[in-house]
């Protein structure tokens, strides 16, 4: 970017250039965690950026409130907007309308690129195909096909507390059962550098409620257990946080998908 402003002689003797780059990967659905276009906003509020410039603008934001609310700052403050084809003044009306335009039609390709990607896993799911992380006692053999761990120790734990709840009919009792015989229960890590791996440690009674209501382990293939619901924090942030779906909205049920632990 350094270099095309250069190319485009804006760098002068007594110009200022500021690389923006640490959001790059990101996306540009909403503000929270870019830091960066926070700082842009920000700038550009108080009259210290003279221009903005990107090699495609529509880029800085996919959200229309966001993308709006820097255009009304660019246009107040002077602020002009320079990408690969050419410069605007937000300030202008016919600029500023261009400029919409662009901000409206990256949402509108976002939520395009977001429907074809939902069909998608949809149209596998509807077919017991896509892949997601299982819970512990279950795995992908080297067809892609859902079976019980091939580890005897996992699946015996696995096994041992669906019997023993069968027995008391209390999560609690599992949990009291392995703490008293010294048992350890397995959990498998996602991510970081234990990626895949099995930790062993104490059985919890939020875990034991986790397996008995989790219809994987009745050999059931389910699609849309969750969903993602946003709520803006008081510091005016988006954060999603994720909710259970009731049984009855799952978009895929495959009863005997596979082998399981439970009837």
């Amino acid at each position: 970017m350094r270099c095309a402003t250069k190319h485009w002689h804006w760098a002068g003797r007594n110009t200022s250039i500021r690389i923006l780059d640490r959001d790059l990967g990101q996306s540009g659905a909403q503000m929270t965690g870019r830091e960066d276009f926070k700082t842009l906003v920000a700038d550009v509020s108080m009259g210290q950026v003279g221009a903005v410039f990107a090699l495609e603008v529509s880029r800085l934001a996919r959200s229309n409130l966001d993308w709006h609310r820097l255009l009304e700052l660019c246009a107040l403050t002077g602020t002009l907007v320079i990408d690969a084809d050419g410069c605007y003044d937000p300030g202008d009306f016919n600029d500023g309308l261009l400029l919409g335009l662009k901000g409206t039609m990256a949402q509108a390709e976002l939520h395009f690129l977001r429907g074809r990607l939902q069909g998608g896993k949809l149209n596998k799911a509807q077919k017991g195909e896509l892949r997601f992380p299982l819970p512990v006692g279950l795995c992908y053999d080297d067809e892609g096909r859902i079976v019980l761990d091939p580890d005897d120790e996992v699946r015996g734990a696995v096994q041992l507390v669906f019997r023993l709840f069968q027995e008391t009919g209390s999560a609690y009792a599992v949990v009291k059962r392995f703490a008293e015989d010294g048992l350890r229960f397995p959990k498998r890590a996602y991510g970081g550098a234990w990626a895949g791996r099995l930790i062993w440690g104490r059985l919890r009674h939020e875990r034991v409620l986790g397996l008995i209501r989790n219809p994987s382990y009745a050999g059931v293939y389910v699609f849309g257990r969750y969903q993602y619901r946003q709520r803006i924090t008081p510091q005016g942030e988006v954060h999603k946080r994720v909710q259970p779906v009731p049984k009855a909205d799952w978009r895929v049920h495959l009863p005997d998908h596979h082998e399981g632990y439970c009837a």
